[in-house]
């Protein structure tokens, strides 16, 4: 079904404020999943706020705010508080690039968070202000190393950011074969996954959703990815975050920023950016129906499309789920 991005937005915040969030932290965290939802990454859009709800359910959201624990010139460290990572990685986020714009390189960590969501989110935002971009976020251990069937480092992701025109370059990558939105709202929907993506409790592989989330996902990219995983993982831990993450909690959100002209001269960067990325855009194809992109030039596009649109599509039952929190009743009510 078609939603219009104004009603998704009032549905979303007041589902939120509903279960206890301030009304800037539901603004937040709702941009947030409409931006997943515009990109086309469902998984982690609005069916996040059913997720939301669900952890409160088992943990509700205690008094503690954000604080910073430590600071320096060029660093930070801040304790989450328990509060929605959607909050917690902004606020680091607007810290980090605050930092960077007066003394040209920042790195700044969270923990003490959960739900840190999408990383390109938050590159575009550093790009946007003309700053390079690495962020890291660790999770609950849900993904197996290579060669293994137990969980150790969770699916969050690894995330580049580069300043250039039009659109920034951005790579974010999950690291494992899906992630743990993905098995979610596959179990909410009733479909199956891959094969190949997933264990189950004893090891054995699975397309049942339900069983992988009590088991374990399967690395992306092999011993390549397991390597990658296990780096990210130890980002969070510098971060702050304990070395295995409970149940969607103590998440490590680990951020730097900086100026291209520490360097190089910005201009030039820029301008060997575009140079590179025209480069790639003409490489040979190998099938003359799948184009050579940059990263973040697809999403990209389909959020234009979706903006021009005024909203997105979304499976009702998800969205009549999401409205029941908010108390306005069914899709269709």
């Amino acid at each position: 079904m078609f939603v219009s991005l104004e009603d998704a937005t009032e549905v979303g915040i007041t589902a939120l404020r509903g279960m206890g969030f301030s009304a800037a932290e539901a603004d937040v965290t709702v941009r947030h999943l409409l931006d997943c939802e515009l990109r086309g990454l469902s998984f982690s859009g609005l069916a996040r706020i059913l997720s939301i709800s669900e952890r409160l359910a088992v943990k509700p959201l205690g008094e503690d705010g954000i604080r910073i624990t430590r600071q320096t010139p060029v660093s930070a460290q801040l304790d989450g508080g328990d509060r929605l990572g959607y909050v917690v990685a902004e606020q680091a986020v607007e810290l980090v690039m605050a930092k960077a714009t007066e003394v040209g390189v920042a790195v700044v960590g969270a923990n003490n968070t959960w739900y840190t969501g999408m990383l390109s989110y938050y590159a575009e935002m550093i790009t946007a202000r003309g700053l390079v971009a690495m962020i890291a976020s660790n999770a609950t251990p849900w993904v197996a190393p290579y060669g293994g069937t137990e969980g150790r480092f969770g699916t969050n992701p690894f995330c580049f950011g580069f300043p250039a025109e039009p659109n920034p370059v951005i790579w974010d990558i999950g690291i494992s074969e899906i992630i743990h939105a993905q098995a979610v709202l596959a179990r909410r929907q009733g479909e199956a996954l891959p094969p190949g993506v997933a264990f189950d409790r004893e090891g054995t592989p699975t397309t049942d959703p339900a069983a992988a989330l009590s088991g374990a996902f399967a690395a992306w990219g092999g011993h390549k990815g397991s390597g990658l995983g296990i780096s990210v993982q130890l980002l969070g831990m510098l971060a702050g975050s304990p070395v295995f993450p409970g149940p969607l909690e103590d998440f490590g959100f680990f951020v730097v920023a900086m100026k291209p002209d520490l360097l190089t001269p910005a201009e030039d960067f820029a301008k060997k950016i575009s140079q590179f990325s025209e480069a790639v855009r003409k490489t040979r194809r190998a099938a003359a129906d799948v184009p050579v992109r940059m990263p973040f030039e697809r999403s990209a596009a389909r959020r234009a499309e979706r903006l021009a649109s005024g909203g997105f599509d979304i499976a009702p039952s998800i969205y009549s789920a999401v409205r029941e929190l908010s108390g306005r009743g069914s899709a269709g009510g």
